[in-house]
């Protein structure tokens, strides 16, 4: 077996400094886990703009970094749409080990 860990991510609307013309309030979130999951909790929804803006940064922080690394420190992520000035955070809720003869 190859066996490597990565960490479980939440991204969470912490600020909208402007006006959420999205419909999504502070406190929503997804959750990426198992790689490569994308979980929404029921009955919610999230931006696929505000997603999208996340994206470049999810396979960085599911691994560990170096110490003073700039995406070790930063968690913060601004959604693209200037109006609404959503301010997301991402942050690490668990590790896993997986294997990579059972990924792509």
């Amino acid at each position: 077996m190859k066996e490597f860990e990565l960490f479980d991510l939440r991204v969470t609307v912490h600020e909208i400094r402007g006006k959420s013309v999205c419909g999504m309030q502070v406190g929503d979130y997804f959750e990426v886990t198992e790689s490569s999951r994308l979980r929404i909790p029921e009955g919610k929804h999230f931006c696929i703009y505000a997603l999208s803006a996340t994206l470049p940064f999810i396979a960085a922080k599911q691994r560990d970094l170096a110490e003073n690394d700039w995406l070790e420190i930063d968690s913060f992520i601004a959604c693209p749409d200037p109006e609404e000035q959503l301010i997301m955070r991402i942050e690490r809720i668990g590790r896993r080990t997986l294997d990579s003869d059972t990924l792509t």
